[in-house]
């Protein structure tokens, strides 16, 4: 019992810190709460839905930028695509980077374009390591037996 209440605690303290890092916003709590026993690994399926579709997304960013005529209206719609995919997930600083990507393929700004999208990568490969010890954790957890505790 005092291993789970340990590993409990692990848990909340490490989501606590991804909440004060500002990897996380407060939204991420409302996925949590989705995650019942009837759908015991939604997070961990959305996640993986999250994970793999910004993948895509950085994917397609790369390759337009480095087009010899970039196509900046598919730039928008990508970093747009990442942007509200992280907004539903709370991970701030992903959030972050797209607003200031906006302003560079708005002014048609490549430099500033490729470094946004390299600070994106960053901040993107960040956050999903955090989150995939998290989940690791969650594991652990429920496959201890015990239940998961809600960070407010």
């Amino acid at each position: 019992m005092e291993a789970m209440n340990q590993l409990q605690q692990q848990y909340v303290d490490y989501l606590s810190s991804l909440y004060r890092e500002g990897l996380l916003e407060k939204q991420f709590l409302n996925i949590q709460k989705l995650q019942d026993e009837n759908h015991p690994q939604f997070v961990r399926e959305v996640l993986t839905l999250y994970f793999d579709d910004s993948e895509r997304l950085l994917h397609t960013l790369d390759t337009a930028l480095n087009q010899t005529d970039v196509d900046y209206a598919q730039v928008h719609h990508s970093a747009l695509d990442i942007y509200e995919s992280s907004l539903s997930f709370g991970t701030q600083r992903v959030q972050n980077v797209c607003v200031t990507f906006r302003s560079c393929y708005y002014a048609k700004d490549l430099d500033g374009c490729l470094r946004c999208l390299q600070q994106l990568k960053d901040e993107y490969y960040l956050v999903k390591g955090k989150l995939q010890t998290l989940l690791t954790l969650e594991q652990q957890i429920v496959a201890a037996g015990g239940s998961m505790p809600i960070v407010e």
